[in-house]
């Protein structure tokens, strides 16, 4: 394997990964919104992980509305980790 290919396949995971965390972020405020059944394993499971990435964004807004905090606060942490996965993985790319 060349270093070139290697660190491609290093850039297409690092982007992958960004964009998981991204989504799972995305789905949770989805599910939040459309006012899923917290009591369901999977939305439990989405909302549990969810936290969990965006534990230092999480009620970092003080809107007075909660969906406003919960899109803000989760939409930040989604923004923030793609934007920053995909600068890893062109930097990477381009070796």
């Amino acid at each position: 394997m060349s270093p070139s290919r290697g660190s491609n396949q290093a850039a297409t995971v690092i982007a992958i990964v960004a964009n998981t965390m991204a989504g799972i972020l995305g789905l949770w405020i989805l599910m939040y919104l459309l006012d899923a059944n917290r009591a369901n394993d999977l939305v439990q499971f989405v909302h549990d992980t969810a936290r969990w990435l965006a534990g230092w964004s999480h009620d970092l807004f003080t809107f007075d509305e909660e969906w406003a905090r919960v899109v803000c606060g989760y939409g930040l942490a989604a923004i923030v980790y793609l934007f920053v996965g995909h600068a890893i993985a062109g930097r990477i790319g381009r070796h």
